[in-house]
């Protein structure tokens, strides 16, 4: 794993993973590897779910046809999506799968400092990217969401935790 990388997930660990209650309904989109919800299951918060596009994750499909991945609206309390939202829009799917209450959490460059990121993948300090980030957006911009709590990491990376407002 990249040196950059590798220090990010302990923080993401810390910052967002152990404030997910032990009982919550946990949505991982984009779960590649499978790092989160082993981290997850191993402390006891055993209603996880990963999704991706590819094997070998529990839900092989587009968040986007979540309907038709059998997916229940508003049937999650988390939604973990770590460095997704800059490859695909589904800020509106995320907000129609969480419970009133429940929580997106969310990690992905700054825009603007993106060329940055791109350069430390060139240099080997940080992951190689999936696929392009066509996506990319300020996390103050998001629509669906009234409360944010945005936080910008190293200059260079956006993290944020979305609550869905009760109805």
């Amino acid at each position: 794993m990249r040196l950059l990388s590798q220090y990010a997930r302990k923080r993401k660990i810390e910052y967002f993973l152990k404030k997910i209650p032990k009982q919550a309904k946990i949505l991982e989109i984009g779960c590649a590897t499978g790092w989160v919800g082993d981290y997850l299951k191993e402390n006891g918060k055993d209603h996880y779910v990963g999704i991706d596009i590819v094997p070998p994750a529990d839900i092989v499909g587009d968040i986007r046809d979540w309907k038709e991945l059998g997916l229940k609206e508003q049937s999650f309390d988390v939604i973990v999506a770590f460095e997704v939202v800059e490859h695909i829009n589904c800020f509106k799917e995320c907000f129609e799968l969480l419970k009133p209450g429940g929580m997106l959490m969310l990690t992905s460059p700054v825009p603007h400092m993106d060329w940055v990121m791109k350069l430390l993948e060139l240099l080997g300090l940080n992951q190689k990217r999936t696929g392009p980030h066509n996506h990319l957006v300020y996390f103050r911009d998001v629509q669906y969401f009234q409360h944010k709590n945005i936080k910008i990491v190293g200059f260079l990376s956006q993290w944020g935790i979305f609550t869905k407002e009760h109805s």
